[in-house]
């Protein structure tokens, strides 16, 4: 049974900076490619940033420059450093798991809340 769980949400201030974790277990974590997926209020969940095992990344526009992702296959863990936050990045930030060669294998975490106030 895979299992995600994120961890590091918060409030902080607008300009400042957040790291979001996700530990996951029962999959193959090499095999995976890693994503952060976010949902604001009354919007659709949207891809923010993912990388493949084997290390390539890709963001969202308007995250590009801000945020990065990073992972650690030893210790099944996935990061988002996220800088100088903005009210518009306030949202439920989702940790998901996609197996590299068939994509429709997949699993999400719970979530964890990211407020950025003004």
């Amino acid at each position: 049974q895979a299992q995600l769980v994120e961890s590091g949400g918060g409030l902080v201030q607008a300009g400042g900076s957040l790291r979001l974790s996700c530990v996951a277990s029962g999959i193959i974590f090499r095999l995976n490619t890693m994503g952060w997926y976010r949902q604001a209020p009354g919007k659709q969940r949207e891809l923010v940033a993912r990388i493949t095992g084997g290390g390539s990344t890709n963001f969202a526009d308007s995250v590009k420059g801000r945020f990065s992702i990073s992972r650690d296959n030893a210790k099944n863990t996935v990061y988002l450093q996220m800088n100088n936050l903005k009210p518009e990045d306030t949202a439920v930030y989702y940790c998901n798991a996609r197996w590299a060669t068939d994509p429709r294998i997949e699993s999400w975490g719970r979530g964890t809340q990211v407020t950025v106030s003004s």
